[in-house]
């Protein structure tokens, strides 16, 4: 079975976000049989990746971009050709500023999708007349102002909640063992998805005209139900797009 043109996943990063995306490139793919699938492989290993949160905030010192740029080399080795990380806060430029650097010392050939650069373009393409757009995220992602960077310079505001909406609701919601995503990811709680739909009624009660849902867990929240009167965009399924784009562009659905 030789295959070069394989659409490589680093899972892990939470593990059900990786899953989730193998799903969407399903989803957003052409194919009326088994065999009309794209190739996919996805490597996880939850165990090697250092939280990216923790490390951001200078909880913990490893950076992730070392098990991260290991599994992306793995993914080389069995015929990837291009790779998605399903985690917004790995791109943070720390990291991936990191894994990229590995990259090209490597000399490897793979092509790394950088999901934010993704939703930075398909929103002013497809939602060119909205100026004010909320974010719900981890701490890290927010820390890191990678929306922020990437949006407000095409004039776009990007609107957040106040902190203690970003920790009362949308950190436990993803965090917290009990009942957040990370714990309990299938199916999610209804205490983090009302935790969730909590933030997302304060961004829109500020202005947001749609929101970014900015950590790969919180598309998890709404995956049977939508907000009727507010855009969701999912970087996940953006990613998930791209991804076939850049390696089979016919297959891809309009």
């Amino acid at each position: 079975m030789k295959n070069k043109n394989i659409i490589g996943i680093v899972g892990g990063v939470g593990p059900y976000a990786g899953t989730d995306l193998v799903e969407k490139i399903f989803d957003n793919t052409k194919a009326k049989t088994d065999q009309e699938h794209l190739p996919v492989a996805l490597l996880s290993f939850p165990k090697d990746i250092s939280d990216r949160t923790s490390f951001l905030i200078g909880e913990n010192k490893v950076n992730p971009a070392d098990a991260i740029f290991k599994i992306i080399s793995k993914l080389e080795l069995i015929g990837a050709s291009v790779v998605g990380i399903p985690c917004n806060t790995a791109h943070s430029p720390k990291i991936i500023d990191e894994i990229k650097k590995k990259l090209k010392k490597s000399k490897s050939k793979i092509k790394l999708i950088d999901m934010i650069v993704e939703v930075a373009d398909y929103i002013q393409i497809n939602h060119p007349n909205i100026k004010k757009i909320g974010l719900l995220s981890t701490i890290g992602t927010y820390k890191s102002k990678i929306y922020q960077n990437s949006l407000e310079s095409k004039n776009i505001k990007i609107l957040i909640p106040d902190k203690k909406i970003r920790v009362d609701l949308i950190d436990k919601a993803i965090y917290n063992k009990d009942y957040g995503i990370k714990s309990k990811s299938n199916p999610i709680t209804s205490i983090a998805k009302n935790k969730i739909i909590k933030a997302t009624d304060s961004l829109q009660k500020k202005g947001a005209k749609a929101i970014i849902l900015g950590c790969t867990e919180l598309p998890l929240a709404f995956k049977n139900s939508k907000k009727s009167d507010l855009i969701l965009i999912d970087p996940t399924n953006i990613l998930a797009k791209a991804l076939i784009r850049e390696t089979y562009p016919k297959k891809l659905k309009k």
